[in-house]
């Protein structure tokens, strides 16, 4: 499979290579001969490279989704051009998709139901086509159903891929130590994981719809029935955000649902880091009593808990005007190499920060803004976390509903609104008899390896010594391993109690 895929991408980056070489011989006559410029070549170009993506699969799409919070290696061009991929295919006929009901549900599936819409689908994309039906018990439901073939096809792209990266590795050793090509595929691979067992899918709802709870205006739609090909779950009610009319809700019905979507996605990105990755309109369903639903769960992103902080601080900085706590978070999310220019990079952050902060998303794109910093970061020869693309995605995509709901949200507003919530449960989390159990064996641990260093501690201990050096990041940082080891099987004990 894997071969059949790469020469069917061969094929087709070797037609793209070609239509380049034919746009540049026409664009060359046509300036020698004075005649008037239509389209230009590099919007063709972009044009070009979007169908391209489009037709060589979904895995290839979520890529150049991801390609657009790039724009430390992609034009700008090209990234507006790719904003535009959609994966909306040509509607099969239901009777491909009932053979992967019947082998999944069994012969008798349709005795689940007292109708099945099979005419026109809800909707269809390159891994699946969904359809509207009605369960026995008069429940209403959607039934998304997995395409025969896409699972080979994207495990197909994902081999060719890998191979890809290697060669870039390989070719473009300093390109790559700045953007880990094969990393960041790999957070896409993962992602997309999900997508290809339906199972996990529906467990990602039942875990968003824990968190929704807290929400009077967000729901998650329930999971009915799941197997890795067959998800069947309840119907959100409404029409896609973007197609949310002026007049449709008062204004303070948008503006509770624009700022409790907004705390909802922030929530899962800093406290239980497992988030939506594609939150465009589309997957946000308004419905006419003010309700917003989101669908397609197939999709998440994960954070560790090192990144998450990392990003909940970059954002807080960004929202308060602090510039060179920005950058110090931004390089917590990264690496620096020994040639990267780390002062340039903390002067262009504190030049830009004064421009993005305080500003409604009419006026700012808060997702943009983020990616901005990275072009800065990658320029400076600073490496950034591949996790960055993809909740940088989320972000961008998250805003684009929330500007279709109620544009004039202050994005810092919402930050400083949902902060406190979100530090109380951190705090509550950094001191659970599990992560003070881990941080006293990881302190435990490095003092069994050095026990000269062990020694002289308890010495200092002992003579009523103790110090806490706290540096920055770019420096070592010091701490009197046994003082913090005893603290913490201190403070584990007495919540044992």
């Amino acid at each position: 499979m894997a071969q059949q895929r790469g020469r069917r991408a061969l094929h087709i980056l070797g037609r793209l290579s070609a239509q380049e070489a034919s746009r540049a011989v026409k664009s060359r006559w046509t300036r020698r001969m004075g005649g008037p410029a239509e389209v230009s070549a590099e919007q063709q170009r972009a044009v070009a490279i979007r169908l391209a993506l489009e037709q060589l699969g979904p895995l290839y799409v979520k890529i150049g989704q991801i390609l657009t919070t790039r724009p430390d290696f992609v034009p700008d061009y090209v990234r507006e051009e790719l904003a535009l991929l959609t994966d909306q295919v040509t509607v099969h006929p239901f009777a491909q998709f009932a053979a992967v009901l019947e082998k999944e549900l069994g012969a008798d599936w349709p005795a689940s139901f007292s109708s099945f819409e099979t005419e026109q689908p809800l909707g269809a994309a390159s891994l699946a086509q969904v359809y509207r039906a009605t369960r026995r018990d008069g429940t209403p439901c959607v039934v998304k159903i997995q395409r025969p073939g896409s699972i080979e096809s994207v495990l197909g792209d994902m081999q060719v891929l890998r191979r890809v990266a290697k060669v870039i590795g390989r070719g473009a050793p300093r390109f790559n130590e700045v953007i880990d090509t094969a990393a960041m595929l790999d957070v896409v691979f993962r992602a997309m994981a999900d997508e290809l067992d339906f199972t996990r899918e529906a467990d990602n709802m039942k875990d968003a719809r824990k968190t929704a709870r807290e929400y009077k205006t967000i729901k998650v739609p329930k999971p009915i029935l799941a197997t890795p090909r067959v998800l069947i779950q309840t119907l959100a009610d409404g029409q896609s955000a973007n197609r949310l009319k002026e007049h449709e809700l008062s204004t303070k019905q948008r503006k509770k649902m624009a700022k409790e979507l907004m705390a909802y996605v922030m929530k899962s990105y800093f406290t239980d880091r497992v988030f939506h990755a594609d939150p465009h309109p589309g997957n946000v369903l308004i419905s006419p009593n003010g309700r917003a639903h989101i669908i397609d769960w197939g999709m998440v992103g994960r954070l560790d808990r090192s990144t998450s902080a990392a990003v909940l601080g970059a954002m807080v900085a960004m929202a308060h005007n602090d510039g060179p706590a920005l950058a110090r978070s931004w390089m917590q999310l990264g690496t620096t190499l020994p040639w990267s220019d780390v002062g340039g990079f903390i002067s262009d952050i504190a030049r830009f920060v004064p421009h993005v902060t305080d500003a409604s998303l009419e006026k700012l794109n808060f997702g943009v803004a983020l990616t901005s910093v990275l072009v800065f970061s990658t320029r400076r020869g600073i490496q950034t976390s591949p996790n960055i693309s993809m909740i940088g995605k989320s972000i961008a995509n998250l805003e684009g509903t929330v500007r279709c709901i109620y544009p004039r949200l202050k994005m810092a507003d919402t930050i400083r609104d949902v902060l406190q919530d979100i530090l109380t449960e951190l705090m509550y989390d950094s001191i659970s008899r599990e992560q003070l159990a881990l941080h006293a064996l990881t302190v435990l641990d490095g003092l069994s390896q050095s026990p000269r260093e062990a020694s002289g501690v308890l010495t200092d201990m002992a003579q009523r010594q103790l110090a806490v050096h706290n540096h920055n990041r770019l420096q070592d940082t010091r701490i009197n391993r046994a003082g913090y080891a005893a603290a913490l099987i201190a403070l584990y004990k007495r919540r044992a109690r």
